[in-house]
């Protein structure tokens, strides 16, 4: 696996983190938790955090404000990406997404794979942009946010990875903006 690049400077990034649950608090989101965890070890900001139900309006409103602040480089929700009734966060946020991200979903099932074998297309992970922010859809497990932030988010939210990584590309998301 490539190394980060020891003579490019860390770039810390705020990172929002959202639980969807119906039945989750602060006191005992254990997936939230492990994500706050990595990225401030990481030394990114935790930029927000808050838990919203499993409420398509609820979710989109919360991800399309995060996506408006200007402190807010990412989104990682965790939740509501199974086949129950009550999840809706890829219907809440992909119309929202201005460029879907396919390969995250494809890499987190490879990475699922390994760890829980077939169960691993109960999960509908998405990712994508908004508002020239990345967002991040994960399972509701703790060990499913283990798994993206170790495989792929730790590596893509660092300038110091090669070949490439998404900090590096971040002053270029809101190009289609500025052309008006």
């Amino acid at each position: 696996m490539p190394q980060p690049e020891t003579e490019r400077a860390f770039i810390p990034l705020g990172i929002a983190v959202l639980t969807v649950s119906d039945t989750r608090s602060l006191a005992d989101d254990r997936s939230g938790d492990t994500l706050a965890e990595r990225l401030t070890k990481a030394g990114h900001h935790l930029a927000a955090r808050a838990i919203v139900p499993d409420d398509r309006a609820a979710i989109s409103a919360q991800v399309t404000g995060w996506s408006q602040d200007p402190t807010v480089d990412v989104v990682i929700t965790t939740g509501g990406t199974g086949f129950t009734g009550r999840d809706v966060t890829p219907e809440a946020l992909e119309p929202l997404f201005e460029k879907r991200m396919d390969g995250f979903s494809v890499l987190l099932h490879h990475l699922s794979y390994e760890k829980i074998g077939t169960s691993t297309v109960q999960s509908r992970a998405t990712a994508g942009m908004l508002n020239a922010t990345f967002v991040f859809v994960l399972p509701g497990s703790p060990g499913a946010c283990r798994d993206a932030w170790d495989g792929i988010l730790a590596q893509q939210l660092d300038y110091r990875h090669r070949p490439c990584n998404f900090v590096e590309i971040m002053p270029r998301l809101d190009e289609h903006l500025q052309r008006g």
